[in-house]
C-alpha cells in the first residue's frame, strides 16, 4: 500500500488562499494560535530531517535531507527537528508554521509522527487543496493509551483493510490497534505448530455469521469451494506490524483463552473436557495439553508482534462443562481452589506468569478479576466502569472500554435507518461525552487509567465498508476524549471542526455515517411548576430547526430554534431540520405528560436489576421518555416479572395505564409477554381492570418498541399494581403513565 502522505504533499493543484478554512484539528490541541497567509505547497519542497527521525520524514516524501536548511537562505521546506526535552511526553509535538516553510518538533519519534498528522489534517481539510494555515501548535496527548479493537474473527478483512485503518487511526493520534484474532467464528493468525488452526479453524461453511452460528456452527477445510473464512500468514502480520510501526501504533494480538474457543476445540478435540458432548467453547483447564498449546501458541505470537502486552481474552466463560469435567474437579482440589471462578484465575495466573517470563505482560477483558487477579496483568473494563475500578484500586493498570461508550458495533442512529447491528445506540455526542476517568475512583488511583479503547465487534459488520460506516465519524470524537485536556472538550466547536473533517474523509475515501437529520428534543421537568425546558440538537451543524408545541406539523412559519425555551404543562413538542425550506423528514417528537402518577411513590414487589437501575425509585414515574437505549438511564431492567404498585398518595379517578417496553433480541431484551393492571382503594386487595398481550414477534432481530396501554371503566383508586410477565432474559420498562 502506497503512504499516501507522500500522495498529498505531490499532487499540488492550484490554490487560492483566500478560501483557507481555519485550523480545524482534531483532536484539540493544547494550544494553538492562528496567523494570516498559508504555507503553499510546490513541486520543489524540500523536506529536511533529524536523523531519529528519517522514517517519520518518509511519510511525506521518499526523498529526505538529513542536514538542517539555512533558514536565511532557504524557503518552501518542511523541517522536522529533534529538541532536547528530555521531559516532555513522548507523543509530544510543535509546530510552526510560516508562509516560507515548516518546523515541525519534537524529542521522540510518536511526537514527530503527530505533528506530522496534523500537517496531513490541515491540509486534507482547507476547502481548497494545497496551503496550510500559518499559526503555531504545542500539543501533547492526555492518556498514553489510545486504541481500537476490531474483531477480524467473526468476519475476516484483509491486511490491505488493516492498512488503510491504520493510516486512519493514526491521523487522528490513535496510537493501539487491538486484533481480536481468535473466536469460535474462525482463527485468524498462522501458528506453525498446530496447523490445524488455519487448514481448518479458520474456515467455516456459512459466509453470515448469524446464520452460521444459529444453524450448523459447522467448519470448513482451507480449499473447499463453499469455505468462508482465511487468516493471516506470519509474513503478512509481520509487514502489518512493521507498517503500524511507522505509524506510532502498536498492534496487541488478542488469543481468547479459557472461553470463545469453539473453534480450536473443533480442530483438536483433546482440549475440550473429557465426557462433554456437543460442541465446547472452553479449554480444558484440568488438562496439561491446554496450557501446552496456549504456551506454544503464544510463544509464536511474541515472535511476530513486539507489543508489550499479549491479550488473553478470559472473557464470557461458562463454567458449566468445568463442573462436569473429572479433570477440571482435580485441579480444584489438587491446587485447593474455592470453585470454578478461582479455577479460571489459577488458568490466568498461569499464562500470566508464562508471558511475564518472556518479558511481556499479560491484558485481558474485568472477568479476569473473578478468583483473583494475576499479579502483572492489565485489565480491560467492557462490562461498565467497576472493573477498572476495581482493579486500579488494587494497583494494577486499566484501560477504560465500557459497552454503553465504547462499543461500535451499536446503533448510531435511529434503527430503522440503519443496516442491521447488534443492538443499543450510541451515537456521535454520547462517544464524545466519554470521560475515562471514573467517578468511583479515588484521585490517586486515577494513574492507574492508562487511556479508553473503542470495540468493534463484527457478528453483523461483513464487508469493509460496513465495518468503515460503523467506525467513522464515532472513533474520532473517541480521538478527543483520549488526547485533548477536559477544558478543550467542548461539543459545538467539535462539531464545528468535525463538519471539515467529512471533506477529509471523502478524500480518503472512507464510507463514514453521515450526520442524522433527526432532531433530539431534551425536557428538565419542574414538577412542582409544571414547566419544562426543552433543548433542541442535532448531529447536523447550525441546522435550520422549527417547532411547535401543539402537536402541529412544522412548517417554514413555524418558530424557529434559537435557544432552549419553556412549555407549561402538557404539550407535543415536534421539530423538524428545513433545507432550502424544506423539511428533510418527518418531525420527531416528545410529548410532555403530566400524568397522575409523576412524582408518586412506587413499591416495588419484585425488584429491578442492579445492572440497570436507571434513576432507582423514581424512574417509572418521573415525567422522562427513554431513548433508543436502554442504558440512558430512564430505562429501567428487569430479570424478574415486573411487579409494581403506584401509590398516588389519595384517591383519584383513573380510566387507563400505559407504558413502553422495547425488544432488542441480540443482548437479550423481549417485551413482556402480557402486562396486568389491578387497582386498590386500601393497598391490600386489588381488583383486575384489564390485560394487554403482546403481539411482537420474539424472533424479530430489529429494535422495536412497543405502548403496552390498558383502558376501563373510570375507576376510583389510590393504588395500582402494574404487572408485566417476564418473556425471558431482560425487561426493560419506561414511564408508568396514569390518566
Amino acid at each position: 500500500m502506497r503512504h499516501f502522505y507522500a500522495i498529498i504533499i505531490f499532487a499540488i493543484i492550484s490554490i487560492d488562499a483566500k478560501s483557507q478554512s481555519r485550523m480545524n484539528i482534531i483532536p484539540a490541541p493544547e494550544k494553538v494560535v492562528e496567523k494570516p497567509g498559508s504555507f503553499l505547497l510546490s513541486p520543489k519542497l524540500k523536506v529536511y530531517a533529524a536523523k531519529e527521525f528519517k522514517d517519520v520524514a518518509r511519510m511525506i516524501s521518499p526523498t529526505i535531507i538529513l542536514t538542517k536548511p539555512s533558514e536565511k537562505k532557504s524557503t518552501n521546506f518542511i523541517l522536522i527537528e529533534k529538541t532536547n526535552d528530555k521531559t516532555s511526553d513522548s507523543g509530544a509535538y510543535s509546530i510552526v508554521i510560516t508562509t516560507k516553510n515548516i518546523h515541525v518538533r519534537s524529542n521522540h519519534v510518536a511526537g514527530a509522527i503527530n505533528g506530522i498528522t496534523t500537517l496531513t489534517q490541515l491540509l486534507l481539510t482547507q476547502k481548497v487543496f494545497g496551503s496550510i494555515p500559518c499559526g503555531e501548535i504545542c500539543d501533547k496527548p492526555r492518556f498514553g493509551y489510545r486504541g481500537m479493537m476490531l474483531d477480524v474473527s467473526r468476519n475476516f478483512y484483509p491486511p490491505s483493510f488493516i492498512m488503510k485503518m491504520m493510516e486512519l487511526l493514526s491521523i487522528y493520534k490513535m496510537n493501539t490497534l487491538h486484533l481480536h484474532l481468535t473466536d469460535a467464528a474462525g482463527w485468524r493468525i498462522q501458528i506453525d505448530k498446530y496447523p490445524a488452526l488455519t487448514k481448518h479453524a479458520a474456515w467455516r461453511t456459512k459466509k453470515n455469521w448469524k446464520e452460521w452460528w444459529t444453524t450448523s456452527k459447522e467448519y470448513a477445510t482451507e480449499g473447499e469451494p463453499n469455505a468462508y473464512g482465511g487468516y493471516y500468514t506470519k509474513q503478512e502480520a509481520m509487514q502489518m506490524v512493521a507498517y503500524a510501526k511507522l505509524r506510532g501504533i502498536t498492534i496487541i494480538p488478542e488469543i481468547e483463552m479459557p472461553g470463545h474457543s469453539e473453534e480450536v476445540i473443533a480442530a483438536y478435540p483433546h482440549l475440550g473436557c473429557d465426557g462433554v458432548k456437543g460442541k465446547q467453547g472452553e479449554f480444558c483447564l484440568g488438562n496439561d495439553s491446554t496450557f501446552t498449546f496456549m504456551e506454544d501458541v503464544i510463544t509464536e505470537i511474541m515472535e511476530i508482534f513486539p507489543s508489550e502486552y499479549i491479550h488473553v481474552g478470559g472473557d464470557e466463560a461458562s463454567k458449566k462443562n468445568w463442573k462436569a469435567c473429572v479433570k477440571c474437579q482435580k485441579r480444584i482440589k489438587d491446587n485447593q481452589l474455592k470453585d470454578e471462578f478461582e479455577l479460571q484465575s489459577y488458568a490466568i495466573r498461569r499464562m500470566e506468569k508464562f508471558i511475564s517470563s518472556k518479558g511481556r505482560k499479560l491484558l485481558g477483558w474485568d472477568e479476569i478479576l473473578e478468583g483473583g487477579l494475576a499479579p502483572g496483568a492489565r485489565v480491560m473494563s467492557w462490562r461498565g466502569e467497576a472493573g477498572g475500578v476495581e482493579a486500579a484500586k488494587m494497583g494494577h493498570d486499566v484501560v477504560m472500554t465500557p459497552g454503553a461508550f465504547c462499543y461500535f458495533d451499536k446503533y448510531q442512529q435511529e434503527p430503522s435507518t440503519q443496516p442491521e447491528a447488534i443492538g443499543g445506540f450510541l451515537p456521535l455526542q454520547k462517544v464524545y461525552q466519554y470521560e475515562p476517568y471514573p467517578t468511583a475512583l479515588e484521585k490517586d488511583k486515577l494513574q492507574h487509567v492508562k487511556g479508553a479503547q473503542a470495540n468493534v465487534w463484527t457478528e453483523y459488520i461483513p464487508t469493509a465498508e460496513h465495518l468503515e460506516y460503523m467506525i467513522f465519524p464515532r472513533i474520532i470524537a473517541l480521538s478527543e476524549a483520549v488526547w485533548s485536556d477536559p477544558e478543550k472538550r467542548n461539543w459545538s466547536d467539535f462539531q464545528a471542526r468535525l463538519s471539515h473533517h467529512y471533506r477529509l474523509l471523502q478524500k480518503l475515501n472512507v464510507n463514514y455515517c453521515r450526520p442524522s437529520d433527526r432532531v433530539e428534543i431534551a425536557n428538565n421537568i419542574d414538577v412542582a411548576t409544571k414547566i419544562t425546558s426543552i433543548t433542541l440538537s442535532s448531529e447536523q451543524y447550525l441546522p435550520e430547526i422549527r417547532y411547535t408545541v401543539d402537536g402541529s406539523t412544522p412548517s417554514m412559519s413555524s418558530n424557529k430554534y434559537v435557544a432552549p425555551f419553556n412549555v407549561l404543562g402538557t404539550s407535543i413538542i415536534k421539530a423538524s431540520i428545513f433545507r432550502n425550506g424544506k423539511t428533510t423528514k418527518i418531525p420527531d417528537t416528545l410529548k410532555i405528560d403530566f400524568h397522575k402518577a409523576i412524582g408518586k411513590n412506587v413499591v416495588y414487589n419484585k425488584p429491578y436489576s442492579n445492572s440497570y437501575p436507571a434513576q432507582k425509585n423514581e424512574t417509572l414515574v418521573n415525567g422522562y421518555t427513554g431513548s433508543l437505549t436502554y442504558q440512558d438511564g430512564q430505562w429501567q431492567g428487569f430479570t424478574t416479572n415486573m411487579d409494581v404498585t403506584v401509590d398516588l398518595g389519595k384517591e383519584e379517578k383513573i380510566s387507563s395505564l400505559k407504558s413502553t417496553f422495547m425488544q432488542v433480541i441480540g443482548p437479550g431484551v423481549y417485551m413482556p409477554d402480557y402486562v396486568e393492571v389491578s387497582v386498590s382503594t386500601d393497598g391490600k386487595n386489588f381488583t383486575p381492570v384489564g390485560k394487554d398481550m403482546n403481539d411482537v414477534s420474539t424472533t424479530d432481530p430489529s429494535l422495536i418498541f412497543k405502548t403496552f396501554k390498558v383502558e376501563f371503566v373510570p375507576t376510583t383508586a389510590r393504588y395500582i399494581r402494574f404487572f408485566a410477565k417476564n418473556h425471558m432474559g431482560f425487561l426493560f420498562a419506561d414511564e408508568l403513565i396514569i390518566d
